[in-house]
């Protein structure tokens, strides 16, 4: 049986956030917001977990901001089998 290929992904990672509402607004018009969701993203980011879930034995080198979303962010891609060693953390982002 052939080896797990070996990835590397540099790339962005970020946090949708994302909010539902009835319909579109108008120009100029405000609408009111219903159900909040957050979903992890960034071309990077994707790509790795496709990678990932694919069969690959992936890593993943990248920043993210001293913040829950970072957090939140590499706690995914972790969950997801990717080794995140080197997605930083940079204070002040």
């Amino acid at each position: 049986m052939p080896a797990k290929p070996r990835i590397l992904v540099l790339g962005s990672s970020n946090t949708d956030l994302v909010v539902f509402c009835e319909r579109l607004p108008h120009p100029g018009e405000t609408v009111l917001g219903g159900q909040f969701h957050t979903f992890g993203g960034g071309k990077g980011a994707n790509q790795a977990v496709a990678a990932a879930r694919a069969g690959g034995e992936v890593m993943f080198l990248g920043a993210h901001g001293a913040d829950s979303f970072g957090a939140e962010a590499k706690a995914r891609l972790s969950k997801e089998g990717i080794d995140v060693s080197y997605f930083q953390c940079l204070q002040g982002a």
